[in-house]
């Protein structure tokens, strides 16, 4: 996501919801979010301000960007990709999303957030078709074939423990340490781990 090094809890903090960067921390009663649920240096309020039309559309905007992990450049670059494609926009920026390499290997379960899949991808713990990869952005394509080839015993735990929920558009073997992506997403693929109005998305860059 840039160069943002500070903590990450801030982030949901400040959007209001769980955004899942920290893996299993998220689930547990110590997540910042369950203890602190008022956005980062704000002071409790009686009064709750609303937000403007631009604050809104910039607030979907910052969630789906943090989701994914992404940079403001790479969303924008991202956008224009959905766009030149042809049909519905919105979806074709989360299939966009879901392909980049960092968000296959958590879907997998080879990763407990997408932070962590970006950091194992930039390391080079990762083979697309037999070759390294450690660009996170890469998008995968139907019929690629992703090596995990770092001998990590919890991270093979953690897929065993998520083999159930991996989406129906990649299959993984965790004994083979490999993930094939049998399509590209779409449909219920595309549904996010939570509710974002992607056509705020699309308005706010369309300004």
């Amino acid at each position: 996501m840039g160069k943002y090094l500070g903590p990450v809890c801030r982030l949901c903090r400040r959007e209001g919801v769980k955004l899942y960067l920290k893996g299993e921390k998220c689930y547990s009663p110590k997540c910042p979010l369950v203890l602190r649920k008022r956005p980062p240096g704000e002071l409790p309020k009686k009064i709750k301000s609303s937000l403007s039309e631009y604050g809104l559309r910039f607030r979907e905007k910052q969630k789906l960007k943090r989701l994914y992990f992404v940079s403001e450049r790479q969303l924008r670059r991202f956008l224009e990709i959905a766009r030149s494609e042809g049909g519905v926009i919105g979806d074709n920026l989360i299939s966009l999303l879901e392909r980049r390499l960092d968000n296959v290997v958590y879907r997998a379960g080879f990763a407990r957030s997408r932070r962590e899949a970006r950091m194992l991808v930039s390391h080079k713990h990762l083979k697309v078709n037999g070759h390294y990869v450690n660009i996170p952005s890469y998008l995968v394509e139907e019929g690629d074939k992703i090596e995990f080839v770092l001998d990590n015993q919890e991270l093979l735990e953690n897929a065993k423990a998520k083999k159930d929920k991996v989406p129906q558009w990649l299959k993984v073997d965790t004994d083979a340490k490999t993930i094939e992506v049998l399509r590209l997403p779409k449909g219920e693929d595309l549904k996010l781990d939570i509710p974002i109005n992607m056509l705020y998305i699309i308005e706010y860059y369309s300004r």
